[in-house]
C-alpha cells in the first residue's frame, strides 16, 4: 500500500473518530452500516478500506479507538523500562519492526541552536496524514504531523527548534530514509537526536517501548534515573521532535489517561489504535 493511500485512509478514520466519539458519548454505538453511511461509503468498501489500512475490521478497530482504550492498554500491554539498557540504550536495536539506528548531538552543539548545521526538509504522506520530515546528513531529526495542527503551524514549530540552522527543501534526499521508515522500501532509518542531555535520555528510553505497548511517565522517570521528575519527563516527552519513530505516543498516565500529545490527541489515539490493531493482526 502506498503512503498516499494510507494517508487517505487516515483522513477517513479521522472523520470516523468524531462520529464514534459522539455516538459513544450518547450511549449509541454505531454499527458497520451506520458508520459506513456517515462516511458516505458502502459497508463493503468501508470494511475493505479499514482492513487494508490497519489489518482488522472496522468493528474491532472501533474498540481500539474507544475513549477508555488507554486503560485497557495499561492493563494488558504495559511494559516496564527496568531493562532498558539491555534492549536499546546502547545505541541501536531492532525497533518498530524496522531497523533504526540513532546518534545524539553533543551538548555543546545543541547549545549553539543549530548554528553551522544544514537541515533538509520535505513533505510526505504517512499513515497518519501529511508529515513534515527534517534531517541532517546524519539522520532524521524531526517529524511533525499536520493533520490537526495544519501545515503552516507544523513548519513553524520545527523551524523554531533549531533557529540558527540553515534549512533546505530537498525531499529527494530524504526519501530513502522516509520510505524505509514507512515500510515502503528496505533499508535502515537513521535518527539524529537533537536536544538537551536530559531530553535525549528520555527519548532513548522511549525508543525501547515495543510496538503495540505503552508505559507511564513515572516508569520513564525511573528508567532515566530521576524517579521524582515526572513533570520534567512529561516536558521532555512533549518536546520530542521525531514523532512516531521516537514513540512518545506510547507514554500515558498511570490513571490510564492519554496525557498530552504535541500534534493533537486525535493523532495520539490513532497512533495507539493503529499499532495495537496491527500487533493483533500480525
Amino acid at each position: 500500500m502506498t503512503a498516499e493511500s494510507q494517508s487517505y485512509h487516515f483522513h477517513v478514520m479521522r472523520r470516523a473518530l468524531d462520529e464514534i466519539d459522539a455516538a459513544a458519548l450518547a450511549g449509541t454505538p454505531l454499527t458497520l452500516d451506520d458508520l459506513a453511511r456517515r462516511m458516505q461509503m458502502s459497508p463493503a468498501h468501508f470494511q475493505r478500506l479499514f482492513s487494508q489500512w490497519v489489518g482488522v475490521s472496522p468493528k474491532r478497530y472501533q474498540q481500539y479507538l474507544a475513549l477508555e482504550q488507554a486503560k485497557v492498554l495499561l492493563r494488558e500491554r504495559f511494559t516496564t523500562l527496568a531493562a532498558a539498557d539491555a534492549v536499546g540504550l546502547s545505541g541501536s536495536s531492532r525497533l518498530h519492526d524496522m531497523f533504526l539506528t540513532w546518534e545524539a548531538m553533543t551538548p555543546g552543539s545543541y547549545a549553539r541552536g543549530g548554528a553551522g548545521m544544514e537541515i533538509f526538509w520535505g513533505w510526505f504522506e504517512s499513515p497518519f496524514g501529511p508529515a513534515l520530515v527534517m534531517a541532517t546528513e546524519k539522520g532524521i531529526c524531526g517529524i511533525g504531523f499536520a493533520a490537526e495542527a495544519g501545515a503552516e503551524a507544523t513548519m513553524a514549530d520545527l523551524l523554531a527548534r533549531w533557529p540558527k540552522a540553515q534549512f533546505t527543501e530537498d525531499p529527494t534526499a530524504l526519501r530513502p530514509w522516509v520510505q524505509a521508515a514507512l515500510g515502503e522500501a528496505p533499508g535502515e532509518t537513521r535518527l539524529y537526536l537533537i536536544g538537551a542531555p536530559f531530553q535525549i535520555k528520555v527519548w532513548e528510553a522511549l525508543l525501547t517501548i515495543p510496538t503495540g505497548h505503552v508505559t507511564t511517565y513515572s516508569e520513564i522517570a525511573g528508567a532515566v534515573g530521576h524517579p521524582r521528575a515526572m513533570r520534567a519527563v512529561g516536558t521532555a516527552v512533549g518536546r520530542n521532535p521525531i514523532s512516531w519513530l521516537i514513540p512518545c505516543h506510547r507514554a500515558i498516565r498511570k490513571s490510564g489517561g492519554l496525557g498530552g500529545y504535541h500534534w493533537g490527541l486525535p493523532v495520539k489515539r490513532a497512533l495507539l489504535a493503529w499499532e495495537s490493531a496491527r500487533a493483533e493482526a500480525g
